[in-house]
């Protein structure tokens, strides 16, 4: 279903039929997310995957399900320990593969051999180019970013990641190390499609969303260019200004980066570049609040 409507709603072009047909996908993820959520919340990467990245509801509405046994505690409650929570500490369930996408690229062993040798500058030089392809448009060489096997690697560094962080802060370890080469080696482009794919995994309370919770404020505290930053912002912000619901692990993450002292958020310029980007801002900054409150009832939450 995904795939047939992605050309479509990539080209902008939503005529009665496609729109039609968008309305009622969404209707149907809406009936899963109240009925069945553990089904979207093991199938979430393969949904994601699928999914064309300006449905930006449609993905929200995948990743706000969780597990009905399970109440989301309010990200604003005082003094709330995130890393106590006893689900933090709990991996998701996974219903679908996510490596399927690096078989025959070599990147698994490769990254398995960059956790055990230890750091290789060598490595994390030449990493990026592999997620791309050189084409020839109109006499330019242009880059074509695999977002597929992007979002695989992510997501498979990550979980190595998280098994090598038991050890040490995320922060210092060959995972943060990864991510932090391809955010600065990426274009624009592809710096999107990864802090996208990380932000893919921030959803109910796991070890998953609370290790890319992490290493995405991680990136944005260490980030070498302040584009790098303002994208960050940029993937949250467009995730928050749509309508509810809203994944409980994206409201964390957000909820930390405008109030952590730390990030020093609203001193970086892309904050007041225009008094209508500050004043949205401040406008989700304050709305989230309510969302949040949403989120962390005894149901899921649809809007």
């Amino acid at each position: 279903l995904f795939d047939y409507m992605a050309p479509f709603l990539e080209a902008g072009m939503m005529n009665a039929a496609v729109r039609l047909l968008y309305k009622g996908t969404l209707r149907m993820l809406l009936v899963l997310l109240h009925d069945f959520p553990e089904f979207l919340a093991g199938f979430h990467f393969a949904l994601c995957d699928a999914i064309p990245a300006g449905c930006i509801q449609l993905r929200n509405l995948v990743l706000s399900a969780f597990p009905r046994n399970m109440r989301l505690p309010d990200p604003f409650t005082p003094d709330l320990k995130i890393d106590l929570l006893p689900e933090i500490s709990q991996p998701p369930r996974f219903l679908s593969s996510y490596a399927g996408a690096l078989e025959g690229t070599s990147l698994c062993e490769d990254v398995d051999n960059f956790f055990r040798r230890g750091p290789s500058a060598v490595f994390l030089a030449q990493l990026p180019e592999r997620f791309f392809d050189v084409a020839d448009v109109d006499g330019e060489q242009q880059h074509r970013y695999k977002a597929k096997v992007i979002n695989a690697f992510v997501l498979y560094v990550g979980v190595k990641g998280m098994e090598d962080a038991r050890d040490g802060p995320v922060a210092s370890g060959p995972a943060a190390d990864i991510y932090a080469a391809l955010a600065s080696a990426f274009n624009v482009e592809g710096r999107y499609i990864l802090v996208n794919a990380i932000a893919n995994q921030l959803r109910y309370p796991n070890a998953h969303t609370h290790y890319f919770s992490c290493i995405l404020l991680h990136l944005f505290a260490e980030a070498d260019k302040e584009v790098t930053r303002e994208q960050i912002t940029r993937v949250l912000l467009e995730r928050l200004i749509v309508n509810r619901p809203h994944p409980w692990g994206l409201l964390i993450t957000f909820v930390e980066l405008i109030q952590n002292q730390a990030y020093n958020f609203w001193n970086h310029s892309f904050v007041h570049c225009a008094p209508e980007i500050e004043q949205l801002f401040e406008s989700v900054s304050h709305s989230c609040q309510t969302a949040s409150r949403v989120a962390g009832g005894g149901e899921q939450a649809v809007a």
